[in-house]
């Protein structure tokens, strides 16, 4: 089997290369030909990766990488993935979240509609939650550029799916965090964080909404479901989420303590990391995945926020 994985340096798809590489795929990953490249997250398994270069935004490029590459599969997880920075580029996101899927989609079309393909859908969608817990039928009210594009780049994935009879699932997947998470996302800061006061590096950390309330997960349990999704007879919809919600503030508290600090000693509110438009609470049902596919998290909310602490306390640990 080959698979193409776009974004595959990125937190999934460095773990999802891992799973497919395990389960003996020869595995190609698309990546952006730039100045300087970051392979940090894949370094460890680049000997046994395929890697050729293409961008969302060319057309052209993605025709080439599919040719290249002739997949079996094909996971979509490259996007401007960052909520805060689509409210500062909204075009761009635009350009990559919602257009770039159409791009990807065409290609697939135009080379071989027997390849499956993954779309990387987002709980962020639903925003202004219209019932708590979320489930592949509540409707979509996002409250941001990035919520917004994720919900085109879903619809059309169902549209080709419909209108093509491309094997076209959307996994419509909640929070999911690990070590390899990056430091503009609110956990690894707070990880982060706690590692740096706790080491001497730092005194503060300053962040916004602390009673927001969203379903974590780890990403390794998550990747496992993008490729259930592709191995399940029919293409469908899912969403995959843990079906419990914590706050930021709990998140805090988890991390420190797990230091043997007290977070309400070094955590600070600052107006500037709080939304334009905040979502309150997401909480996922993924009753749908589980009957389907058996899919179950394996990695607790606790387990992954420690883990991430140590993962940062030793990276900081050898600076």
């Amino acid at each position: 089997m080959r698979a193409l994985i776009t974004g595959i340096t990125g937190q999934d798809g460095s773990y999802l290369a891992e799973l497919l590489i395990e389960k003996g795929y020869e595995v190609y990953g698309m990546v952006r030909r730039n100045s300087t490249e970051n392979f940090e997250r894949i370094d460890h398994i680049r000997d046994k990766l395929h890697l050729v270069h293409g961008d969302l935004l060319d057309q052209l490029s993605i025709l080439g990488v599919i040719e290249e590459s002739k997949p079996d599969e094909v996971y979509n997880l490259a996007a401007q993935s960052f909520v805060p920075t689509s409210w500062k580029q909204p075009l761009l996101t635009g350009e990559f979240d919602a257009l770039g899927v159409t791009k990807v989609l065409e290609a697939v079309k135009q080379f071989n509609r027997k390849i499956k393909f993954y779309q990387a859908s987002s709980s962020e969608m639903f925003g202004k939650v219209a019932e708590v817990p979320q489930t592949e039928k509540t409707p979509f009210y996002p409250r941001s550029p990035y919520g917004v594009a994720k919900v085109y780049g879903h619809f059309i994935t169902v549209n080709y799916r419909e209108s093509y009879d491309i094997f076209a699932v959307s996994g419509i997947l909640f929070n999911h965090e690990s070590p390899r998470r990056g430091l503009e996302f609110v956990t690894r800061k707070i990880t982060d964080g706690a590692a740096r006061i706790k080491l001497g590096l730092a005194e503060k950390l300053a962040l916004g909404n602390l009673d927001a309330k969203r379903d974590w997960g780890y990403a390794g349990d998550y990747v496992r479901a993008m490729w259930m999704m592709l191995q399940h007879p029919k293409p469908d919809n899912f969403v995959i989420a843990t079906g419990h919600s914590h706050t930021v503030g709990e998140l805090c508290r988890i991390a420190f303590s797990h230091l043997d600090m007290d977070y309400k000693k070094y955590v600070v509110t600052d107006p500037r990391f709080v939304r334009p438009a905040e979502v309150d609470e997401l909480l996922g049902d993924a009753s749908h995945a589980k009957k389907e596919m058996g899919w179950e998290p394996e990695v607790s909310f606790e387990q992954m926020v420690k883990m991430m602490v140590d993962s940062d306390m030793e990276k900081l640990g050898k600076k």
